[in-house]
């Protein structure tokens, strides 16, 4: 049960680190927690790069290797069986971002297919996923959302379909769940939309494709509300990734700028409470909808834990999993696994200079946090002072 704090368990969180491994876990976590050294070296890792200096190794031995699986889904097979040997399930997600050319969307949508194939009859790794704007442009995206899609777009967004339709056909005929990353409000319409569309033609005995909540906007719930009485009338389950989001100073000054009212819940205890309220609603349904918990909130996680022991809820259904980002929160991810709860860590992999623009809105992520770097310090000198004393 959640009282027994299972969080606070430090030999279990970090059993696949070595000395070593923790020590370097330790000094790059002292380092993100600075915003100063963030800025400072995302402008030298940029520039490095634009110079083709030889910094591959570098970044490979610092942060490229603590948050990512590898530079491609074979190199990330040793960290899949590390994990799957302590009952945590794998989620190799391609981390390549900021592509704008159709070539690229292509490659990437090949991409997923094959990751899903090559995911197919290993039961470590049971999700696939991708990133809208992964697959077309966000100007069309957002054209969509807005109702303004012209004819000059009309066969892009026809080709963003063909791509969304051709990975969630394959998720399906290989039995794999695919969840779809969310994205900014002003480009979400059209991806709720889609998926919405995919669910209703590929959820129709369970889950397969699961969308994602963003509670940090207000009208999550309602949408959710409505959306389950829809899925109901005609005939088809529900799948979501429930999290807080990451894009709310990005929504608030746009919303400012432009002079509309934020869809970003005024403070962060509407935040936390929208999170609870869509979580608690899920759990009220779960016949009809599945959840896909995507945290690294301790409080919220041993919520859902009291939530599900109440409910009379085994930890193991398989509608009801727990998901953190590879290289955070082991403390979660792998005391839910002892436990006996479905869990799996999010795994980025990618040659290394194409990911680093994932890496580093990891790492300025990380900085906005509050309490998030100074919580895995504290772990990992926890767990080093326990290993000086055996």
């Amino acid at each position: 049960m959640a009282s027994k704090r299972i969080f606070e368990n430090t030999e279990v969180a970090f059993s696949l680190k070595s000395d070593l491994e923790l020590q370097r876990a330790y000094t790059l976590f002292r380092m993100i927690s600075s915003a100063a050294l963030v800025k400072a070296g995302t402008a030298l890792t940029k520039l490095a790069f634009r110079w083709h200096l030889p910094i591959d190794r570098l970044v490979r031995l610092s942060v490229f290797d603590h948050f990512c699986g590898g530079i491609n889904e074979k190199d990330s097979m040793r960290v899949v069986r590390s994990l799957d040997a302590i009952g945590v399930s794998s989620i190799l997600d391609y981390s390549v971002e900021g592509k704008e050319e159709e070539e690229q969307f292509d490659f990437t949508t090949d991409k997923v297919r094959s990751l899903i194939d090559f995911s197919r009859d290993k039961n470590s790794m049971p999700f696939a996923v991708f990133k809208p704007t992964g697959i077309g442009r966000f100007m069309v995206w957002q054209a969509v959302s807005m109702g303004k899609l012209n004819d000059a777009l009309q066969s892009e967004w026809n080709r963003i379909k063909d791509r969304y339709s051709r990975i969630a056909q394959e998720a399906h005929d290989q039995k794999m769940m695919l969840l779809i990353d969310g994205e900014e409000s002003w480009m979400q319409g059209a991806a709720d939309e889609l998926c919405e569309e995919m669910m209703a033609a590929f959820n129709k005995k369970h889950p397969v494709v699961f969308n994602t909540l963003q509670c940090y906007r207000h009208d999550r719930l309602a949408y959710l509300k409505a959306l389950h009485m829809s899925a109901k009338k005609k005939g088809f389950k529900l799948g979501f990734k429930v999290v807080r989001g990451a894009y709310m100073e990005k929504e608030n000054e746009r919303a400012k700028a432009m002079g509309y009212v934020s869809p970003i819940c005024v403070d962060k205890q509407a935040t936390d409470d929208m999170f609870d309220q869509v979580v608690a609603y899920i759990l009220d349904h779960i016949d009809d909808i599945s959840l896909f918990l995507g945290t690294h909130n301790e409080s919220s996680t041993y919520k859902v834990l009291n939530l599900m022991n109440h409910r009379g809820i085994d930890r193991h259904d398989p509608r009801i999993w727990f998901g953190q980002l590879y290289g955070m929160s082991d403390h979660i991810t792998y005391n839910l696994a002892r436990e006996g709860y479905n869990v799996a860590k999010y795994i980025p992999f990618g040659p290394v200079k194409e990911v680093m623009p994932y890496l580093i809105r990891r790492a300025e992520e990380n900085t906005s946090v509050s309490g998030q770097t100074s919580r895995e310090l504290d772990l990992i000198k926890g767990e080093l002072l326990r290993r000086r004393k055996r």
